[in-house]
C-alpha cells in the first residue's frame, strides 16, 4: 500500500511521521523548506504532561535535555503576589523549549527510521484524489509526482493543502501581539516563570503592561510584553527600552547586566478550518486552526491531533478503509479546539477590556489571574488535555461500567504497570503503538513475580476475552489506579483515552466498548463516498 503523504516538516508533520512509522505506516514528508531550521531562541514553546511525554516517547530522549521544566509559577499584579504554584509539590511542570530544538530532535529520531522519507526544497502545488488513493505534485529542483494512500496538510496556517481542497478557514486576526526578547540574564527567581500585570512602572494602558518571563537552558529567558491593539511598529530601540526597563523594574535597581540574544514580534490568530477532512486528505495543527491568546498553546493542540490521527491512520492502512473511524478524528478534535476558542473568546473582553464595572467588581482581579493560569499552566477550559466523552467512538449503556477518577473520553493517569513481560513499565509507555490497551488493577501483583499470578484468580478468564477483541490489545496489570476499585479492568485507547471502566471480567461489555472504540464494524466500501465533496 502507498505511503501517508505529510506536507510539513514542522513539529505537528514531524511528530505524525514518527507516530505512524512506530505503527509500521511508512510516509513521505514534503518539506518546503531546505531540511533544517534556523535557531531562534525568541520562538519557543511549552509542552505540558501528555505533550511533553509523546515527544519522549517518539524521540527517545528525556525531555528535561530538551528544555526547562518550571520549578514554579508566580502571578504577580503590581506589587502583590497573587498565585504561587510549586511544582515540585504539584508535579505537572510545563517543559519551555525552543522550537528549533524540538524539531531538531524530530528530525533526529527520523534519521534512523526507515519508514519516512524527508523531501526537502519540495513545494505542493497539485491535490487529485480518487478512489484508491491520493496523488500529490511538488515544484521546486525536486519537483515530480507523489503517490500516497492519505495526505495529511500540516503546513501551517497558510496552509496550501486547505486551499487547494477549498476549506475556508473563519476566525479573527490579531487577537493578541506581543514584543518577544529571548535574553541572557540572572534575575531573581531561578527555573521558575512569572506573569507580572500591571507592573508599577508602567501606568498606561490596561493592556500595556503585562509581562511573561519564561526560563529557557543556560539561563536564557524568554521575555513577552503584550502590546496595546493595533498595528504600531515595533522598533530595536522599543525593544531595548523594554528589556532595561523590565529587569531594572524586577532588581529593584538599575538595569542589571544581559545579553540580548533574539527578539520578535509574536501575533496570535484565532482560526478554525471548516472541515479537517476532504476524503482522503485531513488537516493538523495550525493548517486546521490557530489559538494562542491568553497563554494557551497551539502546538499542545496541533500534537494532540497527531496523535490522534495517527492511530486511526493506521489502523484503516493497515486492515482497510474504516470512515466512521477516520471521521472521528475531525469530530474529536475539532470539537475540542472549537471549545478553547470559545473558552478564550468569552475571556478576553474580560481580561482585556480594561476599565469599567469588572475592574471595580471585589475579587475580580483573582478571578482574572486565576483564569490566565489556567492558560498558562494547561489546566482548566484554557488548556486542559480535552475530553472525548462525546466522540461517535465512545459506548454507551454498558451494564458492568463503573466510575473511576478519570472520566471516559479523558487521558488516563499514568501509573505503574506489569506488561506482558512481567516488566515494570508506565502505562504512557505502551501508547502509540496501535494496539488497544486493557488494564486490570490488582493490588498486590507488584510484590510478585508475573509467573506467581498470570494463571491465577481472573486472569485467565481476562486473558481469554483480550484474545477475543476485535483488535489487537495488550493486557496489563496495575497495583492501582485513582478511583478504581480492585478488580476493575480499564480499556485504554491507543492515544491514551479511556473507554471506560467495567467491574470485573465481563467479556461481552469489553468486546463491545472495544469495538465502538474502533467507529464499529469496518466497512466494505474502498474509499470515503464524499472524498470529492467541497
Amino acid at each position: 500500500m502507498d505511503p501517508v503523504i505529510i506536507v510539513g516538516a514542522g513539529p505537528v508533520g514531524l511528530t505524525l511521521a514518527l507516530a505512524l512509522a512506530r505503527q509500521e505506516v511508512p510516509s513521505v514528508v514534503l518539506d518546503e523548506g531546505p531540511g533544517k531550521d534556523e535557531p531562534r531562541l525568541a520562538r519557543t514553546v511549552v509542552l505540558h504532561e501528555d505533550t511533553a511525554a509523546l515527544i519522549a516517547r517518539l524521540t527517545g530522549v528525556p525531555v528535561g535535555e530538551l528544555g526547562v521544566h518550571w520549578a514554579g509559577w508566580r502571578s504577580m499584579r503590581r506589587k502583590q503576589v497573587m498565585r504561587e504554584v510549586d511544582f515540585e509539590e504539584a508535579g505537572d511542570a510545563p517543559l519551555h523549549l525552543a522550537q528549533h530544538v524540538l524539531t531538531g530532535a524530530l528530525r533526529t529520531a527520523l534519521a534512523g527510521e526507515q519508514l519516512v522519507r524527508l523531501v526537502p526544497d519540495s513545494r505542493l502545488d497539485t491535490v487529485e484524489q480518487e478512489r484508491s488513493g491520493v496523488t500529490a505534485h511538488t515544484r521546486g529542483p525536486k519537483g515530480t509526482w507523489w503517490r500516497g494512500s492519505y495526505l495529511v496538510g500540516c503546513d501551517g496556517s497558510r496552509s496550501t493543502v486547505r486551499k487547494l481542497e477549498d476549506i475556508r478557514f473563519p476566525g479573527r486576526t490579531a487577537v493578541e501581539r506581543h514584543a518577544v526578547a529571548a535574553l541572557r540574564a540572572e534575575l531573581p527567581w531561578e527555573d521558575r516563570a512569572l506573569l507580572h500585570r500591571m507592573p508599577p512602572w508602567r501606568t498606561s494602558g490596561p493592556s500595556a503592561g503585562e509581562i511573561t518571563a519564561r526560563p529557557l537552558p543556560e539561563g536564557v529567558w524568554r521575555l513577552d510584553w503584550l502590546l496595546p491593539p493595533g498595528k504600531d511598529l515595533v522598533t530595536p530601540e522599543l525593544l531595548v527600552s523594554r528589556v532595561r526597563e523590565t529587569l531594572a523594574g524586577w532588581t529593584g535597581g538599575s538595569t542589571p547586566p544581559y545579553e540580548l540574544l533574539d527578539t520578535g514580534v509574536h501575533t496570535v490568530h484565532h482560526r478554525l478550518a471548516r472541515r479537517w477532512r476532504a476524503g482522503r486528505v485531513f488537516l493538523a495543527g495550525d493548517a486546521a486552526h490557530c489559538l494562542g491568546a491568553l497563554g494557551t498553546q497551539g502546538l499542545d493542540e496541533g500534537l494532540r491531533d497527531a496523535e490522534n490521527l495517527a492511530w486511526k491512520l493506521a489502523l484503516a492502512w493497515h486492515h482497510g478503509p474504516h470512515e466512521a473511524l477516520l471521521d472521528s478524528y475531525q469530530t474529536e478534535r475539532r470539537a475540542v479546539v472549537a471549545g478553547r476558542l470559545r473558552a478564550a473568546d468569552q475571556a478576553l473582553p474580560l481580561l482585556r477590556g480594561g476599565g469599567g464595572l469588572r475592574s471595580v467588581v471585589p475579587g475580580s482581579a483573582r478571578g482574572h489571574d486565576a483564569l490566565l493560569t489556567d492558560g498558562h499552566l494547561g489546566r482548566g477550559p484554557l488548556g486542559a488535555p480535552g475530553s472525548y466523552a462525546d466522540s461517535p467512538l465512545a459506548p454507551r449503556h454498558l451494564e458492568g461500567e463503573v466510575p473511576v477518577d478519570t472520566l471516559p473520553g479523558s487521558s488516563v493517569t499514568d501509573v505503574r504497570v506489569t506488561a506482558e513481560d512481567g516488566s515494570f513499565v508506565r502505562l504512557r509507555d505502551r501508547l502509540g503503538r496501535g494496539a488497544l490497551l486493557v488494564v486490570l488493577i490488582a493490588p498486590g501483583t507488584g510484590v510478585w513475580e508475573r509467573k506467581h499470578w498470570v494463571t491465577a484468580g481472573i486472569m485467565p478468564r481476562l486473558a481469554a476475552a483480550v484474545s477475543a477483541l476485535p483488535h489487537s490489545a495488550e493486557l496489563l496489570v496495575a497495583e492501582e489506579y485513582p478511583g478504581a476499585a480492585p478488580h476493575t479492568v480499564l480499556l485504554v485507547r491507543p492515544d491514551g483515552h479511556l473507554v471506560t471502566a467495567l467491574s470485573g471480567v465481563r467479556p461481552a461489555d469489553l468486546y463491545s466498548a472495544a469495538e465502538t472504540a474502533l467507529g464499529g464494524a469496518p466497512a466494505k466500501t474502498e474509499a470515503n463516498a464524499g472524498a470529492g465533496s467541497r
